[in-house]
């Protein structure tokens, strides 16, 4: 079945467990194949991403991991393929295993993966997408350089300051209750352009 995992990629090692997802893994997949083995993620866990690796099956890997009381230690995926909306084929995608502090600056050439939050203060920057496994409440530019396919994937998206290729959005001054509400709903969204304007559009729940 698509998104089932088989038994080998889930393997314990002296260090803890190893959790490999591949591109035919869905979050849905994901999620209904740790349901069963959740004793086994009560450990400090190693993530291994394949090539187009979807965001929804890192995601969902995340949350059970988390969820039987475990600790994700490493992501051994220092540039994968990461299959997300509109991303070009040939992209490039850097996963970074944790989240932006305050006064942190990431550039990236192509796209990239926060395993994390992205806390105020914090900027991205990336030729490609950016991805946010959590809050983007700091500042981002997807698409640098004029990439108009790029996309911002968060959960939930309340940055101050989004840009995609040349387009800029800005939340309004009087939008800290909106955030709030926001961050308590943790909904993933999407910002994309259309019509040369920045959109956010909240995802479907899987």
């Amino acid at each position: 079945m698509e998104g089932k995992l088989h038994f080998m990629k889930l393997r314990g090692t002296l260090g803890g467990l190893n959790l490999l997802l591949e591109p035919q893994d869905t979050g849905v997949g994901v999620t209904d194949a740790l349901g069963s083995r959740t004793e086994l993620l009560n450990a400090r866990v190693t993530l291994e991403v394949a090539e187009e690796t979807s965001v929804d099956a890192l995601e969902s890997a995340l949350g059970a991991v988390r969820g039987a009381g475990g600790s994700v230690s490493r992501v051994r995926a220092p540039r994968v393929n990461v299959a997300a909306p509109v991303t070009p084929e040939d992209a490039r995608t850097v996963i970074v295993p944790h989240g932006l502090r305050a006064g942190t600056l990431g550039q990236y050439p192509g796209s990239v993966v926060i395993l994390g939050d992205v806390n105020p203060g914090a900027e991205i920057v990336a030729g490609g997408d950016v991805i946010v496994v959590g809050a983007l409440r700091g500042k981002v530019h997807a698409g640098a350089g004029g990439n108009a396919g790029a996309i911002v994937w968060a959960r939930p998206i309340a940055s101050p300051q989004i840009r995609v290729a040349d387009a800029l959005a800005r939340s309004p001054e009087d939008s800290a209750l909106e955030g709030m509400r926001k961050l308590e709903g943790g909904q993933a969204e999407v910002a994309r352009l259309q019509d040369g304007a920045i959109v956010i559009e909240v995802q479907p729940g899987r």
